[in-house]
């Protein structure tokens, strides 16, 4: 199916989209809570030049989901790579891979410690690896934050690689940024409302290193991420589909959080006058520029 801007926002649940020309968005229920609180996921599909497809962030599928990517990507000879975006959306990967055996498969460095019956072609903090499909599909690691290995794994889920595909000026990103799209009961508690735009919860707690510049590198990030990349629309993981408008509601809200880059910087610096990034995690790759560089 396809949508425009014209459309109403609402994505269904379990319906291939075509978000824009050569870039596809499924949602998905994912239910927290003993089933109670549905906070959903999503798949993107991207056709290459080449007729090739790469799916981002697999997700559970039900059989009409099977049968369309069957028919688009002829029974998945025509899947080029599966590709892992964030370190903790992994819950599909082995049906995924038991579907899909005869591809490529590139995830975080988590997703290659936990399954290693996944023959895996590489691993995304590899620079090579994001640069593989160049210029049609770009990859960046946020800045300020842990991707190697990311702890508490419990709570610290705010980073994932953002993807964005040119030809469709769309974006995929996965948790890091919020949009309200008719948002579920949980996120209207905290105040989210339907149209809005947030970064992750986390990012008050341990989604960005506890240092006095961290909070300064992921916004500057995030300014380099809206000059590079003329983004249109924008898929999130367990919120909803923007389409059209999506640029600006992102620079509005890098704009309006800078209080909040502040305060936490603030906050870091009497915390760790230091300024030490805790043990066990990595020193920071992307501050500035070309991250590839």
């Amino acid at each position: 199916m396809s949508v425009t801007k014209s459309d109403p926002v609402h994505i269904d649940k379990n319906v291939l989209y075509e978000i824009g020309p050569n870039f596809w968005n499924i949602r998905v229920n994912f239910k927290m809570l003993a089933g109670l609180i549905d906070i959903g996921s999503h798949m993107s599909l991207i056709r290459l030049n080449n007729g090739k497809f790469l799916i981002i962030n697999p997700v559970i599928l039900n059989d009409q989901i099977r049968n369309e990517i069957n028919r688009l990507t002829d029974n998945g000879k025509n899947i080029q790579a599966v590709i892992g975006v964030h370190p903790f959306h992994t819950l599909a990967f082995q049906t995924f891979y038991e579907t899909y055996p005869n591809v490529e498969y590139y995830g975080t460095p988590r997703h290659l410690r936990r399954f290693t019956q996944i023959p895996w072609s590489g691993s995304l903090d590899d620079c090579n690896v994001r640069k593989k499909w160049e210029p049609e599909v770009e990859m960046r690691i946020p800045a300020g934050a842990e991707f190697i290995n990311p702890l508490p794994e419990s709570s610290n889920h705010f980073v994932s690689v953002f993807v964005f595909h040119r030809l469709s000026h769309t974006i995929h990103v996965d948790d890091t940024i919020i949009y309200g799209d008719h948002p579920s009961f949980l996120l209207k508690l905290v105040g989210f409302k339907h149209g809005t735009m947030a970064f992750h919860p986390s990012i008050k707690g341990p989604g960005l290193y506890p240092t006095v510049d961290a909070p300064f590198e992921f916004r500057d990030w995030m300014k380099n991420i809206l000059k590079d990349w003329p983004f249109d629309n924008i898929c999130c993981a367990h919120s909803g589909v923007k389409i059209g408008g999506a640029h600006q509601l992102v620079a509005e809200l890098v704009n309006q959080a800078e209080p909040l880059f502040n305060k936490l910087s603030e906050k870091n610096r009497k915390k760790n006058p230091n300024n030490e990034i805790p043990p066990g995690n990595h020193p920071n790759m992307n501050v500035s520029g070309d991250e590839c560089g």
